[in-house]
């Protein structure tokens, strides 16, 4: 999984919302055109490895200067399966890049 394949795949109009995600992303005011701009100016901050979905990552991007967190992975016919969104924010991050110590996963 690495950020040419996600772009290639959100580009090509091959991916997928989970219904968490789009709750997700309705709660946060994450809107489309945010979703472009993230995945546009992306970087993978996280690998999960042994996602019981699949791999998975934690990419991280912003648009109009606000963090967007989204997890994503690929479905067994290798569409982007994009998982959750949201705005890392205090209890679980410290900011962008950081998870707090008890922060666990929004994944």
């Amino acid at each position: 999984m690495n950020i040419r394949e996600i772009r290639e795949k959100f580009s090509s109009d091959e991916y997928e919302i989970s219904f968490h995600a789009e709750k997700e992303r309705y709660a946060e005011d994450i809107k489309n055109s945010d979703i472009e701009n993230v995945i546009s100016n992306c970087e993978i901050i996280e690998v999960y490895p042994d996602d019981p979905r699949g791999t998975s990552c934690l990419i991280l991007g912003y648009s109009e200067e606000r963090p967007i967190h989204i997890v994503c992975g690929f479905t067994l016919i290798k569409w982007l399966r994009i998982i959750t969104f949201y705005i890392p924010k205090l209890p679980k991050w410290i900011d962008e890049r950081t998870r707090a110590k008890e922060g666990g996963s929004d994944a």
